[in-house]
């Protein structure tokens, strides 16, 4: 595996991934049903117009979970080769 130097987050990408890493991924899951759960409640109420509008937000849910949980994923293999080096820096002054 090669080492490479990976384009730095800026202020705005920082700023959402720490707030985002706060929600459990599960959430957005859950809300995306919820949605769905909605909207097929309003289409059966016959308000179709609004059925529509949350049915829409599933997706956005969905692809927002998805991020947080690539973000965790990528945090937790930065720690991970962040401790292996130093583990190599002990046994290496051992």
């Amino acid at each position: 595996m090669k080492n490479y130097d990976a384009p730095k987050e800026g202020k705005v990408g920082k700023a959402l991934q720490e707030q985002t890493a706060k929600i459990p991924s599960d959430i957005y899951l859950w809300a995306a049903l919820g949605t769905v759960a909605l909207s097929l409640g309003l289409l059966f109420g016959r308000r179709k117009h609004l059925s529509i509008l949350f049915g829409q937000w599933a997706p956005s849910l969905l692809v927002i979970g998805l991020y947080n949980k690539l973000a965790k994923v990528k945090h937790d293999e930065k720690e991970k080769i962040k401790t292996k080096n130093r583990k190599k820096q002990i046994k290496s002054t051992v």
